[in-house]
């Protein structure tokens, strides 16, 4: 693989802006592309973390992700979450390019996001909540702006010096931002006037209570890809339209929707649809809230690394 062309954070932001990336999504979709279908990842536990394997073939190219998560990286002021991607042609399996791996996980996760967005918010949504402070809750500003005219947004994280780290650069925007605690007063009154709440943490315990999402909110959960982790709890899931990425992969990996299952809250059959499903009109919301869980599927890394490498070339 000598000379294999290697495509950083910048390029890939270059070559692939996220209103893009939403749209290259949809396209894959709507071309056939079944989530259903993807190969799902490998999640193996080591002595610092866990080693994740995201294999993807689709179209005129096959990709694969290797990514760790070492939780105790913050602490050594690494990053938690590392990896890369590597590209290959579909028909030979010759490589043809290396990625940023977590550069494009932060490109496509909020893209996907976003696509969901479109497509289950209120068109007239404008205030969004955000738990979270990193890469994910930005990335989710950037590209929930794509779709709804979002012009005010609250940041709710741990670290109060991060938050309001965060709601600065929404202000830079040119949006009205602020940071707040997780106080239940706060809550309950950023909760109940959100439009949209985007739920980027890696929280293991429901992040508030789902009886303060009013009936017409959106709220998208990106956190967590084990099965005994949530960021919402059952009282928000059963009130919801529920749709996610692929249902093989929420019933393998997602504790949003296996433990209100396995607590008897819902059944499997609760889930409306996947991503797939949603796209071609084919999900019928109810009248609650509606609710997007993803954790994170190959066929998303797959389709963006392509299309960077094709504005590369």
């Amino acid at each position: 693989m000598t000379g294999l062309p290697y495509l950083d954070a910048a390029t890939l932001e270059r070559l692939v802006p996220m209103g893009r990336a939403v749209r290259i999504l949809e396209d894959a979709l709507r071309a056939g592309l079944d989530p259903e279908a993807t190969p799902q990842r490998p999640i193996v536990d080591v002595p610092a973390g866990q080693l994740l394997l995201m294999p993807a073939a689709a179209g005129r190219y096959a990709g694969v992700k290797a990514v760790t998560i070492a939780p105790g990286n913050a602490d050594r002021g690494l990053p938690r979450i590392q990896g890369t991607y590597l590209l290959f042609d579909g028909d030979t399996l010759t490589p043809l390019a290396a990625l940023d791996g977590i550069a494009l996980t932060s490109l496509r996760t909020p893209a996907v996001s976003a696509l969901a967005v479109r497509h289950l918010a209120s068109g007239d949504a404008r205030r969004l909540v955000v738990f979270g402070s990193g890469p994910q809750a930005w990335g989710h500003v950037l590209a929930l702006r794509e779709v709804r005219p979002v012009e005010d947004v609250t940041v709710i994280g741990r670290d109060p010096g991060r938050a309001e780290a965060l709601a600065a650069r929404c202000r830079a925007l040119g949006l009205t931002a602020r940071a707040l605690s997780g106080e239940p007063e706060t809550l309950a009154a950023a909760v109940g006037e959100a439009g949209i709440v985007a739920c980027c943490t890696t929280a293991r315990e429901p992040l508030f209570p789902g009886k303060l999402a009013r009936d017409d909110v959106t709220v998208v959960a990106v956190g967590s890809h084990e099965p005994g982790a949530r960021e919402l709890d059952g009282d928000l899931v059963a009130r919801a339209t529920v749709v996610v990425e692929s249902r093989a992969a929420a019933l393998e990996e997602a504790g949003d929707v296996l433990i209100p299952i396995n607590e008897g809250t819902i059944a499997a059959g609760h889930l409306a649809g996947n991503l797939a499903d949603l796209v071609a009109g084919r999900v019928v919301a109810g009248a609650g809230p509606r609710v997007f869980k993803s954790t994170g599927m190959a066929w998303e890394d797959l389709v963006v690394a392509a299309a960077a490498y094709e504005a590369w070339t």
